[in-house]
């Protein structure tokens, strides 16, 4: 089964090249022109990563299509490809994994996406903390507490 990525970006020359260098990979790939595009993409499909750029139609226009992937049930593995790497670890705090650096290295962007891939099944298949539920958690009804 080929892996489905849903790669966003505003400039058109950039798109086709990371597209075509990713099918080529074994990659199924979606592609979309602006983060509006994105989010219906993202509600209508199954993604198992989403690489977006960060300045689209505004500024931040990259982590509005990350919030939303964040929003799937599906839960797709997520990245922020920018030319400006001075976003600090903003993109950490607003729901990206990794951040890929324009212009980036066929094999630099591929290592990359393999191992983003891989650690996010990794944590997907780990088993989610149960919450017990005890008395001090439990709502005191009918109870009064004095």
């Amino acid at each position: 089964m080929k892996r489905r990525i849903l790669l966003v970006d505003d400039e058109l020359p950039i798109l086709l090249t990371l597209k075509a260098v990713l099918e080529i990979h074994g990659f199924e790939v979606v592609t979309a022109i602006s983060a509006q595009e994105a989010e219906k993409k993202l509600r209508s499909g199954v993604y198992h990563m989403v690489i977006t750029d960060m300045r689209m139609e505004t500024e931040t226009a990259g982590y509005d299509v990350i919030r939303v992937a964040k929003q799937q049930e599906y839960n797709p593995a997520t990245a922020i490809l920018t030319a400006y790497p001075t976003l600090g670890s903003d993109w950490e705090t607003r729901g990206a994994q990794s951040l890929l650096v324009k212009p980036v290295g066929t094999e630099d962007l591929l290592r990359q996406i393999e191992v983003l891939l891989i650690q996010h099944e990794d944590k997907k298949q780990q088993p989610q903390p149960r919450v017990r539920t005890t008395a001090a958690t439990e709502p005191a009804q009918g109870r009064r507490i004095s």
